[in-house]
């Protein structure tokens, strides 16, 4: 979970780097946890975390990816050979 979270976050910074609109909608102190359409296990477990927070009477706001594209090499070119 911790590092779907992690790769989920970095993604969102990714995103907000090229929206940055999307920045201006988050207060500074804010928790924010992501949520992951299909993925109720994860969800809940992201929600848990971040409800902690709120006693801390922190902002929380959530961050639900809808759909990303797949993962994909920026290898550009290669070449392969057999070494031994």
């Amino acid at each position: 979970m911790v590092e779907k979270n992690l790769d989920l976050l970095f993604e969102f910074e990714k995103y907000v780097l090229q929206h940055p609109e999307v920045a201006a909608e988050i207060p500074q102190d804010a928790v924010v946890f992501m949520r992951l359409v299909g993925d109720e296990k994860f969800n809940r477990w992201s929600r848990r975390l971040a409800e902690k927070h709120v006693a801390q009477g922190r902002p929380i706001f959530c961050v639900t990816i809808k759909k990303m594209k797949p993962i994909h090499s920026r290898i550009e070119a290669l070449s392969l050979e057999r070494a031994a």
